[in-house]
């Protein structure tokens, strides 16, 4: 089983040091959220990453180390010379049980105008495993406060190109979607109000729209908020993190 929790949003300048905040943030609720993925002694120890560079030896990241992710963003902006205009990039593999694997990848604290900023973690499970699909895409919000992001899969990823006109680089949905506070006040009233949460502190809307490999009702939710604007991309050139 697979699944790919995302985040996106638009040009957000940020520090090393704040991007470590919201990285362990991330790291350490994913940890608490998938502890049958955690490897032998993770439960008293937290988890342990390997970063994952495009080039260069990885690192290891351990979970008692707290300069270590800043350390590991530093370096990666020192590596590629349009960090401060793109984002800095890290993705990161943890040390889990036989039967998982969990990868994290960012990019983000860039000011670009045409590049999206994301966090995207995939996570691969065994079959009978329980993924708590909605906490995780939680997570995912509130550590990042993206403009938009869902819980997905392939099929449904090909279902929107296919049958709904899907474009890479604009906003979608999974069975679990989130929509920023701007984008959540474009909701269809339509939409079962069951399937509504609000987070809190201000926060976006969570959609619970299908249930997993239910493609067929993703796609028809995806229709509903791309023609009542909810799904609208930023516009272009971005100015702004959120719609």
């Amino acid at each position: 089983m697979r699944r790919v929790v995302r985040g996106f949003w638009g040009p957000r300048q940020e520090s090393a040091e704040a991007l470590a905040g919201r990285w362990t943030t991330t790291l350490d609720r994913f940890a608490r959220l998938l502890p049958a993925a955690g490897a032998p002694g993770a439960d008293d120890e937290g988890w342990t990453w390997r970063t994952v560079p495009a080039s260069g030896p990885a690192v290891t990241l351990r979970p008692a180390d707290r300069t270590a992710l800043p350390e590991a963003l530093r370096t990666a902006q020192a590596a590629d010379d349009w960090s401060a205009a793109n984002g800095t990039s890290l993705r990161l593999l943890a040390d889990t049980a036989p039967g998982w694997k969990v990868e994290i990848a960012g990019l983000a604290g860039g000011t670009s105008e045409f590049l999206l900023q994301s966090l995207v973690a995939t996570v691969v499970a065994p079959d009978d495993a329980h993924l708590p699909d909605d906490r995780l895409l939680t997570a995912v919000a509130e550590a990042w406060q993206p403009d938009h992001g869902d819980v997905s899969d392939r099929a449904v990823t090909s279902a929107l190109k296919k049958e709904a006109g899907f474009k890479v680089g604009t906003p979608a949905v999974g069975w679990i979607a989130y929509l920023s506070p701007s984008r959540a006040s474009r909701v269809p009233a339509t939409l079962a109000a069951g399937s509504r949460h609000q987070l809190p502190d201000g926060g976006g809307l969570l959609l619970t729209l299908a249930s997993p490999g239910d493609v067929a009702a993703v796609v028809t939710a995806y229709r509903s908020l791309k023609e009542a604007g909810a799904l609208e991309p930023l516009p272009q050139p971005m100015t702004r993190p959120t719609l």
